[in-house]
């Protein structure tokens, strides 16, 4: 392995805003959005403010079963145009993931360690081997109390197992095993697997905005070849479970402008999405199929789940006479330090195609869901 090199912070100033007009008065609006990013080791949210307009009579923080922090809110006064805009300070010092350098663990050791939930049963720390005199049986009923393989690399077995389960934008069809057989060679290392399937991704589908909606499915994207970020983390995590892996779905943003002489990223000046996959021995392991690459500093996250449904920017509901109405989004992430607040966003090319365990957003008297309220 290669000796670790120092990440140098980036700070950044984010602004994401959401405008609902409506062609008809709305009476009530109530929402909840997952705007606020989350406090990790290689992440720190430095501030979050949430603005509500008009002003809501009613707020609320939660945190979810994901550990996500979201706001909910309560607009009961009539309105024709709810904008609801959230602003962050984060400082980012994330290191890029290098195939080279996680550990070299075949892809189905890894499935049999998910699937029994068992560790190696010589080691206390996991190191990379299912040895094959362990039973291999699932987990079924209530566990035994005193079995010390409860966790797997400090992970919860429930949290791992879920992750290996159909869900509701994640299909285990057999289209997608045919699509992601090539990849699954025998005994190959599960590491070098993400970096494939994501680069097959990227080279075999095209990246095109407003060609699909939420509900697109996944043989619906192999059958047209070109979807969004959202469509691509689902394709690849339906691909790793359907072969046992443990996959979620991480929503987040990328780096509005990119460095001198760096490609500005697709899926840049909007949410954006991508895959976390278990890698025994390094945890879940961030990598972005859109890009064809492992997340860096570029990268701020807002939260996980098992598919898209688990962590919209905002859902909500209105209550009206006339039709709802299609979110205009506007996001900048931009470098900022020191630490500053954040400017006002720079509109995106239109409406986002797709929160945070930090302390509660400050709410100024003050949802974003890609589906938008419904009425």
């Amino acid at each position: 392995m290669s000796e670790p090199t120092a990440v140098e912070p980036r700070t950044y100033a984010l602004v994401h805003r959401t405008t609902y007009a409506y062609a008809q008065p709305v009476t009530s609006s109530y929402g909840r959005t997952a705007l606020t990013p989350r406090e990790l080791p290689d992440q720190t949210c430095h501030s979050s403010t949430l603005t509500v307009r008009p002003a809501p009579t009613d707020t609320d923080a939660h945190i979810d079963y994901f550990g996500n922090r979201s706001t909910y809110f309560a607009v009961e006064t009539d309105h024709r145009k709810l904008v609801v805009t959230a602003r962050s300070t984060i400082t980012v010092t994330r290191r890029q993931a290098d195939v080279a350098d996680l550990p070299v663990v075949a892809w189905e050791d890894v499935a049999r360690a998910a699937r029994t939930g068992r560790a190696p049963a010589s080691t206390e720390e996991w190191d990379g081997v299912v040895h094959d005199d362990v039973p291999d049986e699932p987990l079924a009923g209530s566990p035994d109390p005193d079995r010390p393989d409860r966790e797997l690399d400090g992970i919860g077995l429930v949290a791992l197992r879920e992750a290996t389960l159909a869900s509701r934008h994640v299909a285990l069809t057999a289209e997608v095993r045919d699509w992601a057989a090539p990849s699954f060679t025998a005994r190959r290392p599960v590491a070098e697997l993400l970096a494939d399937l994501a680069h097959r991704i990227r080279t075999e589908l095209t990246y095109r905005s407003g060609s699909t909606t939420v509900h697109t499915t996944q043989s619906e994207l192999l059958a047209q070849r070109t979807g969004v970020c959202q469509d691509f983390a689902h394709l690849m995590i339906a691909a790793l479970r359907v072969h046992g892996l443990p996959a979620r779905y991480a929503s987040g943003y990328l780096e509005t402008m990119p460095p001198p002489g760096r490609e500005k990223l697709r899926g840049a000046d909007a949410s954006h999405a991508w895959v976390s996959a278990w890698v025994p021995g390094a945890g879940w392991v961030e990598i972005d199929p859109t890009n064809d690459k492992f997340i860096d500093s570029r990268y701020v996250i807002l939260g996980w789940g098992r598919d898209y449904s688990d962590v919209p920017p905002l859902r909500g509901v209105i209550f009206t006479e006339g039709p709802g109405a299609k979110p205009s989004v506007s996001v900048d992430l931009v470098p900022t330090s020191p630490p500053r607040a954040a400017r006002e966003p720079s509109p995106s090319a239109g409406p986002e195609s797709s929160p945070g365990n930090h302390a509660s957003p400050d709410i100024e008297a003050s949802p974003d869901n890609s589906e938008g309220p419904s009425k």
